[in-house]
């Protein structure tokens, strides 16, 4: 679903990426650990067509993200480090127009059903964005990826700033997201959430993708120590 083929990304005389190769299949949760300036962002960027390549292709679904970048978002959903919401308008509201602008149209029923899928309660449906909670704003993000049928969730950094209870909800809605066949590329910083949730692991140093581990294989401590001792 995700592939990146010897895929880098420079910056003047700061190389950013140099030459990713991966492939994350349906189903599968991949994360991305790694210090700041490691890379992570840049691939996720790269995907999402934020960015250009120097080199290389990513793709997604076998369709190139530089030759048809409109073509591959209908398969993508992003939820970065704060999801961007009207704040003025309530869950169901935004749910509505951010499916419509992908081409869906849902009577509030099925709005309400969708949110509900991503773990919002359903009080919270028709309050304001405004007094959600990080963790809140955040199921809204997962419900609009329901919404849109994405194949694809590219996340950077989604468990910062959550409770340990909000961070183990998200977990919970991504490890069913995952048993729904979507693949997920997730970047983050929070090395036991990614040993909790991920199929595979990937460690990133200056641009480079220096291990990539079964995360069923691999204890939380030992990630850790080996973490430390690649960064």
């Amino acid at each position: 679903m995700l592939v990146a083929h010897n895929l880098r990304k420079e910056y003047k005389e700061n190389i950013a990426l140099q030459g990713l190769n991966l492939t994350i299949q349906a189903g599968e949760v991949f994360a991305l650990l790694g210090q700041n300036g490691a890379g992570k962002t840049t691939t996720i960027n790269l995907f999402l067509g934020f960015i250009e390549s120097s080199s290389g292709e990513a793709s997604i679904n076998g369709i190139s993200v530089t030759e048809n970048a409109l073509e591959t978002k209908k398969y993508l959903a992003y939820i970065p480090e704060t999801v961007m919401l009207y704040p003025n308008l309530t869950g169901i509201e935004n749910l509505e127009f951010f499916s419509s602008l992908a081409g869906f149209t849902y009577e509030k029923n099925a709005l309400s059903q969708y949110l509900s899928k991503a773990g919002l309660q359903k009080e919270a449906h028709n309050q304001r964005l405004s007094g959600y909670s990080k963790g809140m704003r955040q199921k809204v993000g997962i419900a609009i990826a329901l919404a849109k049928k994405a194949k694809a969730l590219l996340l950077d950094e989604p468990t910062s700033g959550l409770d340990p209870k909000a961070a183990n909800e998200f977990s919970e809605i991504l490890k069913e997201l995952s048993k729904d066949g979507t693949a997920i590329l997730m970047a983050t910083h929070d090395i036991f959430r990614a040993k909790e949730v991920a199929t595979r692991i990937g460690i990133m140093k200056k641009g480079n993708l220096v291990s990539v581990i079964d995360a069923a294989s691999i204890s939380a401590n030992e990630l850790e120590a080996l973490y430390l001792q690649t960064v």
